[in-house]
């Protein structure tokens, strides 16, 4: 008699954590059972709380517990593995059932949810065996067996107060853990009675712990997830299977338990956010959030669902674009590991410039195009034309991004355009006189670049951006044509040129980091795809915009008004990290708000971790030197901490899961040649284009971080004149009010960024005074 085999994906986080013995043993002990699971060896029972769960004989000390859930096709029995554990941890209160919202197996071990809990709600639990009875001596590593706790006092307030059991059960709560959550009064505590519980559960308890009311809770959580089950299906074990997420017991596991979870982890999709990945959209739909939230794991799925979706051919109708190029990078890798080869060829992974170059290309004579240069480039040269008029009234800065954000933002071809535009968000106010005298400047800066042959990536984009509105606008004539006359074929009418404008670029586009995106970039985009149904997928968070580019989506073709969701839940960062984080953008003693990309708001509220962790720690250090010794003695010892929790007494590679994030580039380099040359660590840098070198460690600015996210994190040199730079705030505090708060929030969202990159530790240090930003 053989079997199925299938694995639950909680047990699979169980078996990370475990002995890498016991997972060798466990993967020994899944060849047996597929081969017969009646084998005395394994010595099968089921448990008398719940007759579906069985236990089966690991070795000596652990078992596997098991669910039967049905017969195949093939006459073969199918089991899932619900958990692993020590003989002296399974009791007879396990069950499985089905929950009523997400129609998935939910496995509940009241084993795991604290003494005091369970005491509370006056529950004790059954030993399924007794120590006896193995016959033999108890290991000496074992786990301690659960002990009695003394009985909490009596008469606090629930923490869930003036809720009931249906209001838990009507949002999906598991059913076993009802009266449990209802009788909890410390925070403590229901930290202690969902460390165990099925996600829904988690979500929802820790939403309504936070004070979130019920049917903001059914709103954000419980709705996404329900796919309305009649009564039949919520006993449909078999069924329900198939709407589980459950692994094959094979090699491929194998090898990601032995390299730890982090590389699976980085494309984890939640339950929570499945919904917004296969739902259809009748335009451009919006994903916004705080860090660790998932937009970029949405996206990513987001991508492999509509690939999944495309008739057979070898185009590229999917576009998946960003801001940076390592950003591109990392998306590329990770979305590798979602698609078949065949389908991943099929989508088109680029940054926003790249992809305006491409198009700037193709509209170019061989030898004519621009070179193009960065705006430090294009900011001297500014500088030389307010020099050379002997301007004193304008500084360049200002000036430029008048043109960065006014002009080219909004296309302005021609002085009356200008004399015209509203300038939302500038600060300083101009008079029609001095918009004479801007525009008089700023063409005299334009015409010189042109002369030098030179364009900005800014100027590349609106170019970019025109070409592909023109060629939009000669497919809608075409289309326009061929409908008036009846929806002949036009193909023989077409000559090479025409061919080109037979239909957009592209069928779906997907957008990560979207709040960096110039106003130019998205004008493009909405030109690439044929409006309608799908077209436009959006990932952002206004609170992580670094750079200045001030967008509102409508301005630009891009409509997302009544197609948006906010995702509130951060499955990356701990708890501890994140409540340091939002100090950053939401400190107490100030009033900051943030747009939503349109015409709205947006905030944190609700947001929030599901995970714990350490606190992450604040390190005052005596001087740099100070602070690098003690950061390389940090990083070493983080190394090998990562390096020996490898499975089968393998070492592990540390590589892509320790970094150092510094505050500019000159920081970058002395803290490389440190830990290069006095610490005997190996390091590689975060560039533009990606990782460069090898090296254990990365190491990289803050910008550079960007959507990027590491078990273990280091940021140094935090401190007072560099977070925020002490040169901006003084060049703008007395003349320009409202963009010395446009400064003080990018350094803010920098920091954030920065900090919120970290999974599990993080650790900030400084010399001097710390920026004023960090939390006291």
């Amino acid at each position: 008699m053989t079997a199925r085999l299938s694995l639950y994906e909680k047990a699979e986080q169980e078996l990370y954590k475990l002995d890498r013995s016991v997972k060798g043993k466990f993967y020994d002990f899944c060849h047996r059972f597929r081969q017969n699971p009646d084998h005395p060896g394994l010595d099968l029972k089921p448990l008398k709380g719940d007759g579906r769960v069985h236990r089966a004989k690991i070795d000596q000390s652990y078992r596997a517990l098991l669910a039967k859930i049905g017969i195949d096709g093939s006459g073969r029995e199918k089991w899932l593995v619900v958990a692993v554990r020590h003989r002296k941890h399974v009791y007879e209160e396990l069950s499985v059932a089905i929950n009523r919202i997400t129609g998935e197996i939910e496995f509940v071990d009241l084993s795991v949810v604290g003494q005091s809990v369970l005491q509370r709600a006056g529950m004790t639990l059954t030993p399924a065996e007794r120590p006896e009875a193995e016959g033999g001596p108890e290991e000496t590593g074992a786990p301690a067996p659960a002990t009695t706790a003394t009985p909490p006092e009596t008469g606090a307030e629930p923490l869930l107060a003036g809720l009931h059991a249906d209001d838990l059960r009507d949002l999906g709560v598991a059913e076993q853990l009802i009266d449990l959550a209802l009788a909890v009064t410390e925070s403590e505590e229901l930290d202690a009675l969902v460390s165990g519980a099925p996600l829904l559960t988690k979500d929802i308890l820790y939403g309504l712990a936070a004070g979130l009311a019920i049917e903001d809770v059914r709103k954000e959580i419980t709705t996404p997830v329900d796919v309305k089950l009649d009564e039949s299906q919520r006993e449909d074990l078999d069924a329900a299977l198939a709407r589980t997420t459950v692994t094959t017991i094979d090699e491929d596991l194998k090898d990601i338990l032995e390299e730890g979870d982090f590389r699976a982890w980085k494309v984890f999709l939640h339950p929570a956010q499945a919904k917004l990945v296969d739902r259809r959209y009748s335009g451009p739909f919006r994903v916004s959030g705080g860090p660790g939230t998932g937009k970029t794991i949405v996206a990513l799925h987001r991508v492999r669902h509509l690939a999944e979706q495309l008739p057979p051919g070898h185009s590229k109708p999917i576009l998946l674009t960003t801001f940076t190029k390592n950003l591109t990078t990392d998306l590329r890798a990770r979305l590798a590991s979602l698609l078949e080869p065949e389908q991943l060829a099929r989508v088109d992974i680029t940054h926003i410039d790249q992809l305006a170059a491409r198009v700037l290309n193709e509209n170019t004579l061989s030898g004519a195009g621009k070179q193009r240069i960065y705006d430090s480039v294009a900011l001297n040269t500014l500088r030389q034309v307010l020099l050379e008029l002997d301007e004193k009234r304008w500084d360049a800065e200002f000036l430029y991004e008048e043109w960065e954000q006014v002009i080219l933002g909004q296309s302005l071809a021609t002085r009356k355009a200008y004399f015209d535009a509203r300038r939302a968000g500038r600060g300083r106010s101009v008079s029609r006189p001095d918009r004479a005298q801007i525009w008089k400047i700023l063409e005299l800066f334009t015409t010189r670049l042109d002369k030098e042959n030179r364009e900005t990536w800014g100027q590349a984009a609106d170019r970019a951006a025109r070409f592909e509105m023109q060629r939009a606008a000669r497919i809608k004539e075409r289309q326009e044509y061929k409908d008036e006359i009846g929806g002949k074929d036009l193909i023989h009418r077409d000559n090479s040129a025409g061919m080109y404008f037979l239909g957009h670029r592209y069928r779906h586009v997907v957008v990560d980091e979207a709040q960096d995106l110039r106003p130019a970039h998205w004008k493009m985009l909405r030109a690439m795809v044929a409006p309608g149904e799908d077209d436009m997928f959006i990932a952002g968070d206004t609170h992580q915009r670094i750079y200045d580019q001030q967008v509102t989506l409508g301005t630009v073709g891009v409509h997302i008004r009544g197609r948006a969701a906010r995702l509130t839940l951060s499955y990356r960062t701990t708890r501890e990290i994140l409540n340091q984080a939002m100090e950053v953008v939401n400190p107490r003693s100030a009033q900051i708000t943030f747009d939503d990309l349109d015409d709205g708001t947006d905030n944190l509220d609700g947001y929030r971790s599901v995970l714990r962790g350490p606190v992450p720690e604040l390190v005052p250090c005596d001087s740099w030197d100070d602070e690098l010794t003690r950061l390389a003695d940090t990083l070493q010892t983080w190394r090998e901490e990562i390096a020996t929790s490898g499975a089968h007494g393998k070492p592990r590679d540390p590589r892509g899961n320790i970094a150092v994030c510094v505050a500019d580039r000159e920081a970058v380099n002395q803290v490389m040649y440190h830990l290069a040359t006095e610490a005997g660590l190996t390091v590689a840098e975060l560039t533009k284009d990606g990782v460069k070198g090898d090296g254990d460690i990365h190491v990289g600015t803050m910008h550079r971080f960007k959507g990027l996210e590491y078990q273990r994190l280091a940021i140094v040199g935090a401190r007072d004149g560099v977070i925020p730079r002490a040169t901006l705030l003084q060049r703008y505090r007395d003349t320009d009010s409202q963009r010395l708060a446009r400064e003080e929030l990018k350094a803010r969202s920098l920091l954030f960024v920065a900090a919120t990159r970290a999974r599990d530790t993080l650790r900030i240090s400084w010399y001097g005074r710390p920026s004023p930003y960090l939390p006291s």
